[in-house]
């Protein structure tokens, strides 16, 4: 690589990373943040809460990185043009591939990065996150069960103890149930324990009042209580696998046996469709971002700022991509249209990237577009604009 190439590559690679991490900081932070209550409510320790922030990264870093390089890569040539080192480049005779060379290889890279992220690391991070998810919520007597505290496990449901012993045993136990409104019921009992499935609350000498839908109340004393827990926490700790955990080899040939799959393989197409396509977008944004920022202009031009223009254009391939691949789980037409789309974005921008110079000064499309609307309207005007 040449020295002007990689003085290109190393400002692309800075500024990438300038609007990346802060980006990424932000909604990994807001992430992370939707999630502390599970962490901080379970007296789970800071070891727990950071694993889980660190598997949750795999899964942002792929919708904020095809920008960065957009981002990255207009800031970097606008500033290169502002400096007047655009120009210099043309009037030396150098190559237009000087300019795009460095920036094509580095969102190819990226592209090869967001392959791997996608089909390999970002799926086993979000069955991790499940499984950690599950295992929190499945251990009962250190998720939901704190001392003198109150505690609305479910909808209706409602517990708190007094003291926690060693030995699992549990001091001065309140459970209020009322999630079947025509039959509530309060229980009191001096001493407890939850068993080691975490599937039963077993109370001693105690009592329970029970109110049935026409108000009145029964109490019943009783030396030995079991307080059922097998339907929370058997929802709670479901690790089912979805379409987004599993892995590229399963997409390509899933187990038609799996629960899963038979209960909705329309999302493991969907899921296949954007995996295969969504890994080119930095390529392809790069490639346009190349296009409209990426020739030599005036100061004196009258034009869009690029970055802008850059941001827009791609933010519309992107809706456009999301939307395609998103409607492949309802019409199976959509996954050749989503297929279709990126290979046709990949050779339009190929096409005007490489076209010769004379043909680029006519300016990106874009810009085209927004000279036509001005006379356009200018025509529209009386006398054609021109002063009587």
């Amino acid at each position: 690589m040449k020295i002007l190439e990689r003085y290109i590559l190393a400002r692309v690679v800075r500024m990438f990373l300038a609007t990346l991490l802060p980006v990424l900081a932000i909604l990994w932070l807001t992430q992370v943040l939707g999630r502390i209550d599970l962490v901080t409510d379970s007296g789970q320790s800071i070891l727990s809460f950071l694993k889980l922030a660190t598997l949750i990264l795999p899964t942002v870093i792929p919708t904020v990185l095809p920008f960065g390089i957009v981002l990255g890569t207009a800031q970097t040539l606008t500033t290169m043009n502002n400096d007047s080192e655009l120009a210099v480049i043309d009037a030396a005779g150098a190559r237009r591939s000087v300019i795009y060379r460095p920036i094509i290889a580095f969102a190819i890279a990226l592209c090869a990065f967001s392959f791997v992220l996608d089909n390999y690391i970002e799926p086993r991070s979000r069955s991790e996150v499940r499984s950690l998810i599950a295992s929190v919520y499945a251990d009962l007597l250190s998720t939901v069960i704190e001392e003198k505290t109150f505690r609305e496990i479910e909808d209706g449901l409602y517990i708190q103890i007094s003291e926690r012993l060693s030995g699992r045993v549990l001091k001065g136990l309140f459970v209020a149930d009322y999630r079947e409104p025509e039959d509530s019921y309060i229980y009191y009992a001096r001493e407890g324990a939850v068993d080691e499935s975490g599937s039963q609350l077993i109370m001693k000498n105690g009592q329970v009042q029970r109110e049935d839908a026409a108000g009145s109340v029964s109490i019943v004393q009783f030396d030995s209580y079991s307080f059922d827990l097998s339907e929370l926490t058997s929802d709670r700790s479901e690790t089912s696998r979805k379409a987004s955990d599993r892995s590229l080899s399963f997409l390509l040939n899933p187990d038609t046996t799996d629960p899963d799959y038979m209960k909705n393989p329309a999302a493991y197409r969907a899921e296949l469709t954007r995996r295969m396509t969504d890994w080119m977008l930095p390529l392809i944004y790069a490639i346009f971002t190349i296009v409209i920022a990426g020739d030599a202009r005036s100061h004196r031009e009258r034009r869009i700022p690029p970055m802008a223009t850059a941001f827009i254009v791609t933010l519309l391939l992107r809706l456009m991509s999301h939307f395609s691949a998103n409607r492949a789980e309802n019409d199976p037409m959509f996954v050749p249209i989503s297929y279709a789309i990126v290979i046709i974005l990949l050779v339009v921008g190929l096409y005007l990237l490489l076209k010769p110079r004379r043909a680029r000064k006519k300016g990106p499309l874009v810009e085209r577009f927004y000279a036509a609307v001005s006379r356009l309207r200018r025509r529209n005007t009386p006398n054609g604009g021109e002063a009587a």
